[in-house]
Formats: C-alpha cells, structure tokens, sequence
C-alpha cells in the first residue's frame, strides 16, 4: 500500500460546442446544467474543477479573447456565487484571461496547452500573481499541431522542453508548476503510448506530472471505438500512468477515475 500519497483529481467542465467528447459540452446548457456537473465531480471526488472555454482540439481555431471571456464569465461567477470553496483551474493560454478570472474568482490554477508560448505576458503575470501554473508540451498551435508529429526519442524532446520551461519558471517566479506531457497534443497514436510507456523518466525534473488522456483518440481510435465508449480503456491507461509516476489526472469521468486511484493506492 502507497501510504500517504495524494492523487488529485480534476474534473473537467468545457464551455464549448466541438468538444470531442459530447457530453461534456456544457455551452448553452444552461447554468443548471452546468453546476450540476459541477456539483456531481465534487461529489465524486474531485479536486478541483477544471474549466475552458476556448477549444484546443486538434484542427480547431481558437475563439477570440472576448468570445472566450463571454462564456466563461457566468459560469464563474455561477459557481462562485454555489460552491464558494470549489478550488479552480482554468483552461486558458490567454494572459488577460488569468488577469480577469483572478479578479472575479480569486486565486486558481492555470492550466496553459502552450507553456506560455502562446502570450508573453502569461508567465510574467503567473508569477506576479503567485498562481499555481500547468505546462503543457505542445508543438505549434490546435490548429497545425497534427502536422508537427515525429519525433527521434518522444521522451528525451518532451524532457529537454521542461528541462527549458524550469528555467522560464524560475525567472518569473513561478514556484509551484505542474508538467504535462501533452497527450494528443502534435503526436501521432504511437507517440503517445511511447510517451506513456517511458513516463517514469520526466520524474527527473521533480515535478509533479499531470495526465489528461480522458476518452481522447489514443484511446478510442486505437480500439475503434467512440469517445463514449472508451471509459474502461482511459481507467485502464490512467493506470498505467499513474504506475509510472502521473500524480494529477484530468479526466471526465470523476468516480471511475477515483475508484482508479483507489485500487492503485492499494497494490
């Protein structure tokens, strides 16, 4: 038994239309909808409530700044207003999106797909803030980044790219940052479970690693399923992270994702 570990848990809530996975997609729900999922992840063992507004799919064209803001405004302010003490992070690459969620809701996490590449001004204002940050390994941007596979040892270029984000971290005083490798972000089906396969070796950086491989296509095109059928199999791939050292997992899917971490925390 792994006694006194801590795995945590986000749950994800996507203020989009063209989320891969349908039933997530809580835009234009309706703000019922909406913060009954979020009370059904807190319920099930959720750490924190993960929330985006701008889609990052693969192929897909971000929304402007303002278009992203208009969704997730009241929905921030809707949860605030019902679950006060529901920790946060928000799914944004856009700095003037930090800036105003940190005045309306207060501290959160950043979760960013770009590791700040995307906005100059996001590492600078995370560390000014003194907000908790997720770095993500990306090539290129949504848009282009299924053109931008290949790589000689997936493992060693996703390392030296947070070997050079801990330097960028530590300029900007950015002290508590989470690694995530970036799983279907500008890798090919094989790449990910090479990645997966040899994540024990990011642990280097003594970081802790976040997953986010919930019903994604590593999962449901490599068995020719839908996103909806691919639960078992993301319980099964969260395993096989979390045995290689994955201390956050994002995931859709709270209590399966739990009983997962329990089981794991047993062996």
């Amino acid at each position: 038994m792994k006694s006194g570990k801590k795995i945590a848990i986000l749950g994800i809530v996507n203020l989009t239309d063209d989320s891969f996975y349908a039933a997530s997609r809580m835009l234009g729900a309706g703000t019922s909808a909406l913060l009954a999922l979020v009370e059904r992840h807190l319920e099930e063992g959720a750490d924190r409530i993960d929330i985006g507004a701008c889609s990052t799919r693969p192929g897909s064209v971000p929304v402007e700044m303002e278009e992203e803001w208009s969704r997730l405004s009241p929905a921030l302010e809707a949860i605030r207003s019902n679950f006060p003490e529901a920790p946060l992070s928000v799914d944004t690459f856009r700095s003037e999106i930090v800036r105003r969620t940190f005045d309306l809701a207060g501290p959160f996490l950043v979760n960013d797909i770009t590791a700040g590449a995307a906005d100059p001004g996001m590492l600078p204002l995370v560390g000014s803030l003194g907000l908790p940050y997720i770095a993500m390994h990306m090539r290129g941007t949504p848009e282009t980044m299924h053109t931008l596979t290949g790589y000689e040892d997936i493992c060693e270029e996703v390392l030296d790219y947070f070997t050079a984000f801990a330097g960028k971290a530590e300029r900007y005083g950015i002290r508590d940052w989470i690694l995530d490798p970036g799983f279907g972000f500008s890798k090919t089906i094989d790449e990910n479970y090479t990645l997966l396969s040899s994540l024990d070796r990011l642990q280097v950086l003594g970081r802790p690693i976040l997953v986010g491989v919930s019903r994604k296509s590593m999962i449901y095109k490599k068995l020719g399923i839908s996103p909806e059928e691919a639960l078992p199999a993301t319980q099964a791939v969260h395993m096989a992270a979390l045995e290689r050292g994955a201390e956050w997992l994002r995931v859709h899917d709270v209590k399966e994702a739990r009983e997962t971490v329990r089981i794991y925390l047993t062996v």
